[in-house]
């Protein structure tokens, strides 16, 4: 039952000590921004690892490649059926449970029967939302149900674990589901998800990869041919050193960007439709890497009564769309537009003559957190 273990840290993440304390930051901003790292201190006795290698760092975007998981895209599959977002940067694709309608038998699984169930506690607490990133954690869906079903016979109680897999298996899962009634939650989501998974999603998701297979081979090419290297002069000092980009079904402009350390780090972005735009993976891509310096020149530049107001929050969104933007100009110039043109059809809104303008309309920031940005991502290009 293999189980990510957080271990390396990120360059620009607060360091905390201590295995189970490393994991109870994971639900640091991710409500708003729907992306987390995990921190945890190093342990350079077994492993050797002292001061960062620049000459390693340099390569750290060749380093990521493209895949998919299926149990990835069930659990997000999941949390889509269940939600109603009208969220400015919606956290699926649009559309995404209605495309469904024609090829899944409406009515006929759990995910159905108990789907008010589920939907008042998730709208009861809505830190499960933040739950979306489990199946990040776990190399497939036999190993997380398998966890997960050790976890809810052990009552969610960390001192139960038999290991030191477990004890941080545990931790994290506890961290998602603190009470014992997001436990009861997570058993009813989990058996839904076996019985959908059963009765419908395994063969609609390999039908979908043969039909995605020209799109994924698109994707790829764009990634492995230019843009892994054009995303790299900033990825090497703001993300970890190799990772998986994985292309998946549910997802639309909002990506799911989880750091646990080593090759164990994960973008999830949109799986663009058949005889679509590859390109748009990279849009997803570049707004999912800015994110946390997005939100660090947020946070630098709001107040407590801003926190409070929940101002924070919409600007940490807002900023990572203007800061995949900021970045693409820098970058990769030829994408700026069609980025623009993506973001505002995600955001319902209309781009009218002048795309850019319409953009800045659509995603506006206050000047000071704007030009903390632009500052920001021209720092971390610069090797600063």
């Amino acid at each position: 039952m293999p189980f990510l273990v957080p271990y390396a840290k990120h360059r620009h993440t607060h360091r905390r000590h201590g295995a189970v304390a490393a994991l109870l930051v994971l639900l640091s901003g991710c409500a708003q921004r729907k992306t987390v790292t995990v921190v945890a201190v190093p342990d350079t006795t077994s492993r050797g690892v002292g001061v960062e290698d620049r000459g390693s760092q340099n390569q750290a975007a060749t380093n990521w490649r493209v895949d998919t998981r299926e149990h990835v895209d069930l659990w997000l599959h999941g949390f889509a059926m269940l939600q109603n977002d009208a969220s400015l940067v919606p956290y699926f694709r649009l559309g995404y449970r209605a495309s469904l309608a024609s090829v899944r038998a409406t009515g006929a699984s759990q995910l159905d029967a108990n789907r008010q169930q589920l939907q008042q506690r998730v709208t009861e607490n809505l830190n499960l939302v933040s739950a979306q990133f489990l199946a990040l954690y776990f190399a497939s869906w036999d190993d997380m149900r398998q966890g997960v079903a050790r976890f809810l016979g052990d009552g969610g109680e960390i001192r139960a674990a038999r290991n030191n897999e477990e004890v941080r298996m545990y931790a994290t899962l506890r961290t998602y589901f603190p009470s014992a009634a997001d436990r009861d939650w997570l058993r009813l989501f989990m058996s839904a998800l076996e019985d959908e998974r059963s009765r419908f999603y395994r063969s609609y998701w390999l039908q979908q990869q043969q039909l995605h297979a020209g799109m994924r081979s698109q994707v790829m090419a764009l990634w492995t041919g230019t843009y892994r290297e054009a995303f790299g002069r900033f990825m090497r000092h703001t993300m970890p050193r190799q990772g998986l980009v994985l292309l998946s079904l549910p997802l639309g402009g909002e990506g799911r960007t989880l750091s646990v350390g080593q090759g164990d780090n994960f973008i999830t972005v949109n799986l663009p439709p058949p005889g679509g735009d590859g390109r748009e993976a990279m849009y997803v891509v570049a707004h999912e890497i800015v994110g946390s310096t997005s939100a660090a020149a947020v946070r630098d530049n709001a107040s407590a009564a801003d926190e409070r107001s929940g101002e924070t929050a919409k600007w940490i969104t807002l900023a990572a769309v203007r800061g995949g933007a900021i970045l693409l100009e820098r970058v990769a110039p030829e994408l700026l537009d069609g980025y623009h043109r993506y973001y505002l059809r995600v955001a319902r809104a209309d781009p009218g003559n002048d795309a850019r303008a319409a953009f800045l309309a659509t995603f506006p920031l206050p000047a000071t957190i704007a030009g903390a940005l632009e500052r920001q991502i021209d720092g971390a290009l610069g090797g600063i």
